[in-house]
């Protein structure tokens, strides 16, 4: 695989899953540039949950289709009973165009797999795959192909379909590549790993006029103006400063001249948050500085707002389990990152609401290669090495849970 592995002996266990993962790594390759050249956005994944049904139904493996609209979900015994683990892989694309010259760039225009979801799906199916070989452990494992994790998210529709019943999951593991790791290290942390995920849309209503006589209006961009600068203060003036938080206005429409004072603004932001006793307080904190700058100025406003993923919290004793398998699979000395934490979002947060849980982060950029360029740029790819490590890890971890 890569030098960053141990040695591990040669008539090992570790061993033997390693060597039989290897000679799947040409296949996994093969996978993921096929589901490259195919993107697919949230919730019309067909394409995708057919060739995901297709392998099942070659290796025999009992699956559902169809949940949540296109989910999948596998279900692999072991040898003999024991504990239920649950495994997620999300499918879905971005709507970005590829900037990326290879050969198995996307074919479909304004489409790109562009986070690494293809990788997650290859890395899923060769974890499936080498257990319906390899069934010597104890009770099931659950393998969750979920759709659209990039918006509106279908983790929760799928859990509300009862994809963690019948058998009952346990615990579950997911992972991200992750292009701000290099090649051969693990990001793996207890607790809060990924923010909760909110959503703002707010229009202020003023009263337009003519540039020139201002007192006849309710400047709708100055109040809109006035609104932002006054956001910025949530965080620094009303959170915990040993705790993150972000507040950020990423869109403002308003005006459609130059000697026209706009009669009404449109902004759209997002929230970023750790602490889970924070749900309620932003959404909160937000209207009352939007109503009273409106007030101030003789505004009306319209305020929507969504709670769209909680925080992703992982379970300390599953996350002390793959790290364990992490210290295993990569080297030690510089492999497994303890702190990694990032404020983007993830609804893999609601699996880990209901069973306890660990996401981690799988180093996939090589930068010698030119595989550096960040999620969601038309330029992303990663280093697919990293895929027979996601396997190895994902086999190591039921070695180690299913017993």
């Amino acid at each position: 695989m890569i030098s960053t592995f141990p040695q591990v002996a040669a008539n090992s266990q570790a061993s033997r899953i390693r060597l039989g993962i290897r000679s799947l790594q040409p296949q996994l390759v093969a996978w993921r540039r096929q589901l490259h050249q195919q993107p697919e956005l949230g919730f019309t994944e067909q394409m995708t949950a057919a060739f995901i049904s297709d392998q099942l139904t070659r290796w025999g493996i009992e699956h559902q289709t169809g949940i949540a609209e296109t989910g999948v979900v596998a279900i692999i015994d072991g040898n003999r009973p024991g504990p239920v683990l649950g495994i997620r892989a999300d499918m879905d694309a971005l709507p970005i165009q590829e900037q990326n010259d290879v050969p198995y760039r996307s074919q479909r225009p304004g489409l790109m797999h562009a986070c690494g979801h293809d990788g997650h799906v290859a890395v899923a199916l060769g974890t499936a795959h080498y257990l319906s070989q390899h069934r010597d452990f104890a009770g099931t494992v659950k393998i969750i192909f979920q759709p659209a994790e990039e918006g509106p998210g279908g983790a929760k529709p799928m859990i509300e379909a009862g994809v963690l019943k019948n058998p009952d999951v346990e615990a579950m593991i997911g992972l991200h590549l992750w292009n701000n790791l290099p090649l051969g290290t693990m990001g793996v942390r207890t607790g809060a790993m990924m923010a909760a995920t909110e959503l703002f849309h707010c229009t202020i209503q003023g009263k337009g006029g003519h540039g020139a006589i201002p007192h006849q209006t309710v400047d709708s961009i100055v109040v809109s103006a006035q609104v932002i600068n006054a956001l910025q203060t949530v965080v620094a003036r009303n959170i915990d400063p040993l705790k993150s938080a972000v507040v950020t206005v990423g869109k403002l429409t308003a005006g459609t001249a130059l000697n026209v004072i706009a009669d009404q603004a449109k902004m759209s932001g997002t929230v970023r948050y750790f602490d889970q006793g924070y749900q309620r307080f932003f959404c909160d904190r937000i209207e009352q500085i939007i109503a009273g700058v409106c007030q101030s100025h003789g505004a009306t406003y319209e305020l929507d707002y969504r709670h769209l993923y909680p925080p992703l919290i992982n379970d300390a004793a599953i996350t002390d389990l793959v790290r364990s398998v992490a210290l295993e699979v990569v080297e030690p000395s510089a492999g497994v990152v303890p702190d990694c934490q990032t404020m983007g979002g993830e609804d893999m947060a609601f699996f880990l609401q209901e069973v306890p849980g660990c996401y981690f982060f799988l180093g996939a950029a090589n930068a010698d290669k030119g595989l550096a360029y960040p999620h969601h740029h038309p330029r992303f790819d990663f280093d697919e090495t990293a895929l027979g490590i996601g396997v190895e890890t994902f086999v190591r971890c039921v070695e180690k849970f299913c017993r």
